[in-house]
């Protein structure tokens, strides 16, 4: 990782330009851990790796006016590992390009950990060719062998996607797989517009999700 923040409070990063190959390996750009009033603003981070990647014990994290990519995405998580109980809060991130990425603004945690992610806020994002724009993913496994559906999970609350925009690289630009045991509840999608890089109609995944739309919602949402 490029730059790390662990058990701080009353950080303030900004202007700061990352670099790294896109091929490169567990190359995230900034990492905070443990962490409290963390604003990241005005900087330009192209890695490996998540751009921004947010972990257990962080809560009122800001980040704005971010270019990310290549790299892996803006995400939460991964959390849960392990049967670990983790817990994420009150992070917004607001004003922000995404190019070229493999994920766009993501949540991902594990089957069978404890805790929550919550109170998280997407506004003003642009993608460009990005791969799963949107993306909340409780069955996350970063393994080479299966992990199977677990009883326990992360709970993932009141989350709002608003004023997302731009080309999705895959069909489904907006993929909600959530947990049957712990359900996403409380998901918000506001003024979204993704169409496929090739302007083809974009596609919408949902597994055991509470969603909520208001505005125009571009691809639409599913029932689950």
């Amino acid at each position: 990782m490029h730059v790390t923040f662990s058990k701080c409070a009353n950080v303030r990063i900004s202007r700061l330009t990352i670099s790294a190959p896109g091929n490169s390996p567990n190359t995230d750009g900034i990492h905070v851990s443990g962490s409290t009033d963390v604003k990241i603003s005005d900087s330009v981070i192209r890695t490996g790796d998540d751009c921004i990647s947010i972990v257990s014990g962080s809560r009122s994290i800001t980040a704005t006016n971010i270019v990310c990519g290549p790299g892996h995405g803006i995400s939460i998580g991964s959390l849960g590992a392990n049967g670990a109980e983790h817990t994420v809060s009150d992070v917004l991130v607001d004003t922000a390009r995404l190019e070229g990425t493999t994920n766009g603004v993501r949540i991902k945690t594990w089957q069978g950990g404890k805790g929550y992610a919550r109170n998280i806020i997407f506004r003003n994002i642009v993608m460009d060719n990005v791969k799963n724009p949107i993306i909340i993913d409780q069955n996350y496994c970063d393994s080479p062998k299966s992990c199977g559906e677990q009883k326990s999970a992360v709970a993932v609350s009141g989350v709002t996607f608003q004023n997302v925009r731009g080309t999705s690289a895959t069909a489904v630009a907006m993929d909600f797989d959530c947990s049957r045991t712990v359900p996403c509840r409380g998901i918000t999608l506001q003024d979204v517009h993704l169409v496929t890089a090739s302007g083809a109609p974009a596609k919408t995944f949902c597994r055991n999700v509470n969603l909520s739309k208001y505005g125009t919602v571009v691809p639409s949402t599913c029932s689950s």
